[in-house]
């Protein structure tokens, strides 16, 4: 089941979605991820379309235009407050499976500063956000994220899974993410989770050039961060049992 809704989630997001990506998603076989989406296909919550990608369904775009607001629109506020406190670039991401996504984000004024990434995908392992959402998980579904290793990055600093699993234990600690020039040179940025809401993994994190670090008060950051990150679990609940974004 957890497998199906982790599909079903990565169409409603992707828009489109191949076996070969279904599988390295999920960590399984080719076979088994065909399997899943014939059965999502029988259920109308996919259609196979050109070049054997497969599509949202019947059921699934009925869903989606039944349900509330988009994640990020019932997010913005908080996003807003956010930057206002802080002014810096801020973002929201979603994690899907061993990967995230920007979603919305509020663009800093300093003449020297970190532009959007709305849209962008990256590993989850070298980003603030991405690392602030794998340390909610269990060890076992970490690894089971990356059993076919670390995807590569450009300036990765985390270099197989031993690493990270130490790496999260200090995020679980510090209850923030950093990301210290590993997404990209002279970006550095500071996350926090917000957890799981309508079965969406996600996070808020603020991004600024490396070189402007020893002019920001980095505490004040930081608490900001995990003010907002708060109020925003609090207003929503942290839906773990509901979470399909494995």
């Amino acid at each position: 089941m957890d497998r199906a809704l982790t599909l079903v989630t990565l169409l409603a997001e992707r828009g489109s979605l191949s076996v070969t990506e279904a599988g390295r998603e999920l960590g399984v076989a080719p076979s088994t991820a065909h399997r899943l989406l014939s059965t999502l296909c029988h259920r109308q919550f996919a259609v196979q379309g050109d070049k054997r990608l497969y599509r949202p369904g019947p059921a699934l775009l009925a869903l989606a235009k039944a349900g509330g607001p988009p994640l990020a629109d019932r997010i913005r506020p908080y996003l807003q407050r956010l930057y206002d406190l802080v002014g810096e670039t801020v973002h929201l991401m979603v994690r899907t499976g061993a990967e995230i996504r920007f979603v919305d984000g509020i663009e800093s004024r300093h003449p020297l500063r970190v532009g959007l990434r709305t849209g962008a995908r990256m590993p989850a392992y070298c980003t603030s956000g991405g690392k602030a959402m794998l340390a909610d998980l269990e060890p076992s579904e970490i690894d089971a994220l990356h059993a076919g290793g670390l995807p590569p990055w450009p300036g990765e600093k985390i270099h197989n899974l031993s690493a990270l699993h130490e790496t999260l234990e200090a995020v679980r600690r510090n209850r923030l993410g950093v990301n210290h020039e590993e997404s990209e040179p002279g970006v550095t940025a500071i996350g926090a989770s917000i957890g799981w809401i309508d079965g969406q993994h996600a996070a808020l994190t603020t991004v600024l050039p490396t070189v402007r670090l020893a002019t920001v008060d980095l505490e004040t950051v930081t608490t900001h961060l995990l003010q907002v990150c708060a109020d925003v679990r609090q207003a929503f609940g942290d839906n773990r049992d509901t979470k399909t974004a494995r």
